[in-house]
C-alpha cells in the first residue's frame, strides 16, 4: 500500500521557523541604523533645498524694502503688518506680501519646536505658517548690503546658538547672504556648528565684527526662533 504525497510531505520544524526568524531580526537589525542615517540626509537635503527657494525670495523683498523681512518692513506696508515676533511670523511676510503661496518651502524637518508640517492654507493670518510648519530659525536686520558671510536661516537649531544634532545626522544647515547653502558639522561637546579653524558660527568676537557695519540695539540682527 503506497502512502499519499499529501502524508508524505514534510513542512518547517519549530526550530527551523525559529532560526529564520532569528536570521530576519538580525538582518533587519542591521539594516535599521543605514536607513535611519539615509532619513536624516534626506531631511537635511530637503532643507538646502527649501533654503535655496527662500534665498529668492529674499532678494527680491531686498530689493523692494531694502532690507530683509524685519520690524519695519512690517509697518511700511499695511499687506505686512503683524507679521513679526517667530521667525514664522517674520517669514510670514512673504506669503502675505504676495511673494509666494508656498508653506513647504519654509519647512525643514525638526526645526520647530511644534510638531506639524505645511498645510499651504494661507486664507487667514492665523494660518500663515502656524506653529510647527516653520523650520527654519531667521536672522532678522539684515540686508544684501551686509557681509556676505552672514547666516539667514539655519535649522534645526535648539536655541539661539546651538543646534539638534540628532535630526540631520549631526550637521545643520545654514543659509548665508551669498545665498550659499552650507551643511555645518555639529560639535559633539555643546552642539555649536564648526565653520572651519576652530570658529563656531554665533561665536561672540566674531559675531559682533562681522556685525560691525550695522545698528546695534533694537535693530541689532539677532536669532529668532520658530514656533
Amino acid at each position: 500500500m503506497k502512502l499519499s504525497n499529501k502524508h508524505m510531505t514534510k513542512g518547517f520544524t519549530l526550530v527551523e521557523l525559529l532560526v529564520v526568524i532569528a536570521i530576519i531580526a538580525a538582518l533587519a537589525a542591521m539594516a535599521t541604523p543605514v536607513i535611519m542615517k539615509q532619513q536624516k540626509k534626506a531631511a537635511a537635503t530637503t532643507a538646502v533645498s527649501n533654503a535655496k527657494q527662500v534665498f529668492l525670495l529674499m532678494v527680491e523683498f531686498d530689493q523692494d524694502f531694502g532690507a530683509f523681512p524685519n520690524d519695519q518692513t512690517a509697518a511700511a506696508d499695511t499687506d505686512l503688518t503683524g507679521y513679526t515676533g517667530k521667525s514664522n511670523d517674520y517669514l510670514g511676510q512673504f506669503i502675505a506680501g504676495g511673494y509666494t503661496s508656498s508653506e513647504e518651502i519654509f519647512y525643514a524637518k525638526a526645526g520647530s519646536p511644534t510638531a506639524g508640517t505645511p498645510d499651504n492654507n494661507i486664507k487667514t493670518k492665523s494660518e500663515i505658517l502656524k506653529a510647527g510648519e516653520c523650520g527654519f530659525a531667521y536672522v532678522v536686520n539684515l540686508s544684501t548690503s551686509n557681509n556676505t558671510g552672514l547666516p539667514l536661516l539655519c535649522a534645526p537649531m535648539a536655541n539661539e546658538t546651538k543646534f539638534k544634532p540628532d535630526p540631520y545626522d549631526g550637521k545643520c544647515v545654514v543659509l548665508r547672504i551669498d545665498g550659499a547653502v552650507k551643511q555645518y558639522r555639529l560639535k559633539k561637546t555643546d552642539d555649536t556648528a564648526n565653520v572651519g579653524g576652530g570658529i563656531t558660527l554665533f561665536e561672540t568676537d566674531v559675531w559682533t565684527d562681522t556685525l560691525a557695519d550695522v545698528p546695534t540695539g533694537t535693530d541689532a540682527p539677532k536669532v529668532v526662533l520658530p514656533k
